[in-house]
């Protein structure tokens, strides 16, 4: 079945509506949590595998698919709870995460607030395992947001600097063309300014979650492209070290993009392990 068949749902959270999809009829709880710029349909290709094991809930986060976020540009761990809870309709519920590059990020942070509701993560090419002093400055300082409020007004000296680095090879290509398709035009910078402000309280504590996942033994498995270059391995094996009897950690010939109906197989092992 096409996902886009498949109805799409809303709950109202305070003055917003926040869209979530949903499909199979299984005993234990899905949580699918996308990428930047991506929805619940990215899920579409699970439609059908899991369908007698899992309940599958897709879920639109702020300022993306169909979701509308009305409220301040602030959206937390609390916040995703709660609306958590009116999907499943219980406040109680355990699930598991399947989470995909940013929903990775807000993975590992409901997995460091709520560890005794969560069974298992699955991680695809997961944010959140490394944190840069640029993506520290521009969403969690004052100054800093400001300084990101007038590039995404202002972005011609960020394109200089990116020429410049990339011919001096600083800058790989993959992530020359991976800013340059979100800055390239103003309705797209506005929105990147949106969705990472708005989320910029998921910030996971790495070493903490190590000790939740040792205390606990929550199962993490972690998927990653090969030649992906905007989210590498190697912070996956960092993260994974010293853990490897509850962390696992396997990489398949490919970029970026995992979430797709070839890779289907190799997700459904993971969260059927």
């Amino acid at each position: 079945m096409d996902f886009k068949e498949l109805e799409t749902k809303s709950i109202i959270y305070k003055h917003s509506i926040f869209s979530y999809r949903s499909f199979g009829e299984g005993d234990s709880i899905l949580l699918c949590l996308h990428g930047y710029g991506e929805d619940s349909e990215t899920f579409a290709f699970l439609d059908g595998v899991l369908n007698d094991e899992y309940t599958v809930f897709a879920l639109d986060l702020p300022f993306h698919g169909g979701t509308e976020w009305k409220e301040p540009l602030l959206f937390t761990a609390e916040d995703l709870i709660i609306i958590i809870d009116q999907i499943t309709g219980s406040a109680s519920k355990h699930f598991s995460v399947l989470a995909y590059s940013m929903g990775g990020r807000v993975a590992l942070q409901l997995l460091e607030v709520i560890p005794e509701r969560i069974e298992k993560l699955i991680l695809i090419a997961p944010d959140g395992l490394h944190h840069t002093f640029w993506q520290n400055l521009s969403i969690r300082t004052i100054i800093g947001n400001k300084l990101f409020a007038y590039t995404m007004n202002h972005p011609t000296w960020v394109f200089g600097l990116m020429k410049l680095l990339s011919k001096m090879r600083l800058l790989n290509k993959s992530i020359f063309n991976f800013v340059h398709f979100y800055l390239d035009d103003n309705a797209s910078r506005q929105l990147l300014y949106k969705r990472w402000t708005t989320m910029r309280k998921f910030n996971p504590n790495l070493h903490f979650l190590k000790k939740i996942i040792t205390d606990r033994k929550i199962k993490v498995d972690m998927l990653f492209g090969k030649y992906d270059r905007v989210i590498v391995t190697k912070y996956g094996l960092r993260f994974q070290k010293n853990l490897k009897s509850f962390i696992t950690l396997k990489e398949l010939e490919t970029g970026h993009q995992l979430l797709k109906t070839k890779y289907a197989d190799d997700i459904a092992v993971l969260i059927r392990r």
